[in-house]
């Protein structure tokens, strides 16, 4: 029963997303259904922000995935479709924003949080270390009493 309970808590996990891209958005098309879905797993909803507009059931998902079909149902190729998107929403609606200099914060604050972190930890353990040098060692009065109390207990 227990090895059970645990297959059924790791499927949960290993499960993927079964999206929310309703039957009447799909296309006909099976391999311009792929492209769609493609680039919908690369955009951002706007309104969630962290779920593509793949597994947001939000109404300006659905809207923009109808707008992804739209476009490749039109000829466009997957860069003119995302393209058309970023100029419509900006650089935002990308889960993976490119790096230039409106995104450096994004992509080099998490950096630099890790290297200023690091130097704190190393300072930190630096001080414990001088700390415990500049302690004097016990005489060995101090030292008989302290193994006399630790026998007792």
């Amino acid at each position: 029963m227990r090895a059970l309970r645990f297959l059924l808590l790791a499927s949960l996990f290993v499960a993927g997303t079964a999206g929310a891209v309703l039957p009447d958005e799909q296309l006909a098309d099976p391999a311009l259904e792929a492209r769609a879905r493609a680039i919908s797993k690369e955009l951002r909803c706007v309104v969630c922000q962290n779920q593509s507009i793949d597994d947001s059931d939000a109404p300006l998902a659905r809207d923009l995935r109808i707008i992804v079909r739209e476009q490749l149902s039109a000829g466009k190729s997957d860069d003119q479709t995302m393209d058309y998107v970023v100029a419509r929403y900006g650089n935002f609606v990308l889960l993976k924003p490119p790096f230039e200099p409106a995104t450096w914060a994004l992509w080099l604050l998490p950096m630099g949080v890790l290297v200023i972190g690091g130097i704190g930890v190393a300072r930190y353990l630096k001080g414990r270390r001088h700390a415990a040098a500049d302690t004097p060692d016990l005489t060995p009065e101090e030292r008989a009493r302290v193994d006399a109390l630790l026998r007792d207990s």
